[in-house]
């Protein structure tokens, strides 16, 4: 369980409805922290799809800016955190290279909404990411994943560079930390109460 801030139950249900179990995606692009992220939050041992990279994909995934990378995710990465004896999230955590976008239109369906994990030297790796999830019609937050060394930045100058709406939630995480991780979740789905129920792929 969460040991930092605190996680209202009423937070992850909309409009009082008896909702038990809320799927929420961790996307972002490659090498930005996702099984990380799944892995710090999650109270079981978390599923994870990874596989150790190889010089064959040296030619297909762009490792410029990534520090010590040596595996991948090829399908998901999954973990649960249950909130109280009535509400359980399940995150599910997205492969980021483009060959697998195929996988996120099941991933997506019956999701609530997203958190887009972003790494403040790679904005313009985002682009991709957000196009995708405002296509399947989720509501996101943006997490900027701030590694060891990097520099904060202005949410201003965030949200010029990656085009966000003005209401889209920006928060800084680590997503080694539990708490600050906590706290990008908790602000996901407090943005999550107050738009409407619009994913496409609701059951």
């Amino acid at each position: 369980m969460v040991s930092g801030p605190v996680l209202d139950e009423k937070a992850y249900v909309r409009g009082g409805a008896a909702q038990t179990a809320v799927k929420i995606l961790i996307v972002g692009h490659f090498a930005v922290g996702k099984t990380t992220f799944v892995g710090t939050m999650s109270e079981i041992p978390p599923l994870t799809t990874e596989e150790t990279m190889t010089q064959a994909g040296e030619d297909i995934d762009d490792l410029k800016g990534v520090r010590g990378k040596t595996t991948t995710t090829v399908a998901m990465d999954f973990g649960r955190l249950t909130i109280s004896d009535h509400v359980v999230l399940y995150l599910f955590g997205t492969p980021g290279q483009q060959r697998f976008v195929q996988m996120w239109e099941d991933m997506a369906r019956g999701a609530l909404g997203a958190l887009v994990l972003v790494d403040p030297e790679r904005l313009a790796d985002s682009f991709a990411v957000i196009d995708l999830i405002e296509q399947y019609g989720l509501a996101y937050a943006i997490a900027v994943n701030h590694f060891d060394g990097t520099p904060l930045r202005g949410e201003e100058a965030l949200r010029e560079a990656l085009d966000l709406l003005p209401d889209t939630p920006v928060v800084t995480c680590d997503a080694r930390d539990e708490n600050s991780s906590a706290s990008a979740l908790i602000t996901l789905v407090h943005y999550l109460r107050t738009v409407p129920a619009r994913s496409k792929h609701e059951h």
